[in-house]
Formats: C-alpha cells, structure tokens, sequence
C-alpha cells in the first residue's frame, strides 16, 4: 500500500526523473571514499574529542562545550558511517568525546533542553556496542526527569523534534517492559505537531514551519509559505531514526510513518535542477542557491525509505543520486572540507552567505548530515 501512494507521485517528478535518470549511484567504495575524506579532514582538525569549541558568530567569538547539538548531530553521523564501513577509530573517537564528557547531557543531567540531550543518542549508540551501564546512565536520569514532568510543550521548534525524539525510541528499545518512553515521545511529538502556534506541520502541503514565528500569516517574499529546508530535514530524519529503532507494533509507528511518506511526497518535487534543495523551499528567490544540510537529509530519508521498501525506488533513487552526486562534486572539497553549508539559525535568510568557499559558525553537523545522507546511500550501492 505505501509503495502504491508513493508510486503515484511518479507522474508528478515525470521531468525530475528523467533529468536525472542518467545519473549512475556511486560505487559502495567511492561513497565510503568520499565519507572517508571529509571525516579525516574534521578528525585531524579536531584531534582532541573533548576539546571546547571556539567560532566566531556575528564577528564575536564564542565558545561552547562539544557536547552541544552541533557536536551531538556529527556522532550521530559518524555512528552510522561505522554500521556500514566499521572501524575502531571511529568507535574510539566518539568514545573519547563522551568519556571527556561524563557521558553526560550538556549544562545538566535535568536539561530540558533538546539540543543539550542530543548527545545522548550517541551514549546510547555506544552503549548498545558495550552495555556499561555508565554509559546511558546520565541520559536515563535526564529523559526520566522530562516524563516525569506532565508538561509536553518543550520542544517548541521543529529542530528539536529531531535532537530529542530518537532518543525516547533508544531508551524504549533497551527498556522493551516499560511503555513511558514511547508514550512520552509522541506526547511531546505530537503537541509540536499540531498545538504549538496552532501546530506547526501543515497537513496541506505536508510541509513543517520552523516554529510559531513562521505560521501564517508570516509569509516568504514570494508569498509562500515559509518552510526552511533543514528544519524539515530534521523532522524527516527524526522520523527515520525513530521509525528505525522502535518495533513494527509500536504505538503510534502508523501515524509517524504517514508523515513520513506525506514529506517525501512534498519534498522531492522541490528538489532544484542541481540536485540540491534552497534554504526556502517554497521560493527560490529568497536566499535560494545551493545548500548542503537539507539536501543531505533529504537524501538520508528518502535513502532509508527505498531500503526499507516503504517508497518507489524508481521514482525516488534518480532524485536522491543526482543529489549525492551534487554534493559530491560542488560541495566536497580536494582536502575534505564540505562547501554549501549553512550555518547555525531558524530561517533561509541566516548565515548567509552561503557558498563552496564560506566557512560557517560550526562546520560539525554539516558533516553529520553528510554522513548519514552516505551510509543509508551505501546501502543502494554495489560494491
């Protein structure tokens, strides 16, 4: 049934596919070598793990702990590209970060905080490859605290949906006998869904606003709405994630699943001629130009979707080739470094410039998204 309302938005990308249809997926060894290099580029800048992170914002330095999200969404990435190419440095760097950090959420164990919980999803990782009960001991308490409080309303931008709601799937996984995780994760989900500023996921064109500050009557200088390409990336790789991790007859699996294939139905038809997708995705004219964080994600899900049978290969995997391809070869760099990155906000219009050559505020979780968008792409590929 899903590959039947998917299968029809192949009339719908009749041009996309067959611009795109030329494009060959990469081998299996050229996409770990292109994840190779733009990793070992951030490793060797960053040799130390656990070391703050100092960047320079709206032209003042600021410096931040690097268990932060930015940091966080980089594990994230560099767990996955160990599921499909396995290697212990990659197990021992993470490692190093999370000892440096007391396998702790950032500021507080109680954080209530999203983006300062993110952390705990690699915690968890590299628990489930060494079940030391230090290990998610800290994230435990901290996800505890959120369910035990009755509010639901914490995560108030869509970012956080996907900075905290794998790990309520992670926790219900491991504790299979205790329901709370997978009811408070939908509880939370669903108030952002369709409470906060009246719900922030618009269930016409399938598409979330970032947060309040974007819902109509707030319009883009097109006169479309406003949907910021890696505020709905995140939400999309949070379904993916949480679809990953929590058993076919999970509470509420049905209606997270519907979401899912509803957003790639909406997202693929955005895609530009380029592969990537804009900042904006309903205006090319605000801020619109090549754009990494999205696009990756983009990739990531709708990657994950044809593994996993749920949307039409031959309808989505020219979309997502052409894509990989593009960020292959206009964002990736000789030395590693990722070009088209934008930087930190919660619109198109931040962080500009956004460029091959412009580095931005944090350059981690670009290379996450990357990393995730490769090692679901490896899957598809032949050796």
């Amino acid at each position: 049934m899903n590959k039947q309302i998917l299968g029809i938005a192949a009339i719908g990308f009749a041009v996309i596919a067959s611009s795109v249809s030329a494009q060959q997926i990469p081998s299996k060894q050229k996409i770990f070598s292109d994840m190779e290099l733009a990793n070992s580029y951030f490793m060797k800048k960053w040799p130390d793990a656990g070391a703050p992170v100092t960047v320079v914002k709206d032209g003042k330095p600021i410096t931040r702990s690097s268990e932060l999200w930015t940091r966080a969404v980089y594990y994230e990435g560099l767990m996955a590209m160990n599921e499909v190419d396995p290697q212990k440095k990659f197990v021992d760097y993470a490692v190093e970060w999370s000892e440096k950090h007391n396998w702790s959420p950032r500021k507080m164990v109680e954080t209530k905080n999203a983006d300062d919980q993110c952390c705990g999803q690699t915690y968890i990782d590299l628990y489930n490859l060494d079940p030391k009960p230090e290990r998610i001991e800290k994230i435990k308490k901290c996800m505890d605290a959120v369910i035990a409080d009755p509010k639901n309303n914490d995560w108030t931008w869509v970012d956080a949906i996907q900075m905290g709601m794998p790990i309520f799937a992670k926790l219900g996984a491991i504790y299979k006998d205790d329901p709370k995780y997978y009811e408070k994760m939908y509880a939370m989900y669903n108030h952002t869904k369709t409470i906060e500023g009246g719900g922030l996921y618009n269930t016409t064109e399938h598409l979330w606003w970032r947060d309040k500050d974007f819902v109509p009557p707030y319009k883009e200088p097109n006169g479309a709405n406003c949907y910021w390409s890696r505020g709905n990336g995140w939400v999309y790789a949070a379904l993916v994630r949480v679809l990953s991790i929590i058993p076919k007859n999970a509470p509420h699996r049905a209606e997270y699943l519907q979401t899912y294939l509803e957003m790639t139905k909406a997202i693929a038809p955005l895609q530009r001629t380029d592969g990537y997708w804009n900042c904006s995705l309903k205006d090319s004219t605000h801020f619109g130009g090549k754009e990494l964080t999205g696009t990756a994600l983009f990739v990531y899900g709708m990657a994950w979707g044809i593994n996993n049978g749920l949307i039409d290969k031959k309808t989505y995997q020219p979309i997502i080739v052409k894509a990989w391809n593009a960020m292959e070869k206009s964002s990736l760099h000789p030395e590693g470094f990722l070009g088209f990155v934008q930087g930190t906000g919660k619109e198109p219009k931040d962080s500009q410039p956004v460029s091959y050559t412009n580095i931005p505020d944090f350059e981690d979780y670009g290379l996450g998204c990357y990393l995730l968008a490769g090692a679901e792409l490896s899957k598809l590929a032949k050796k």
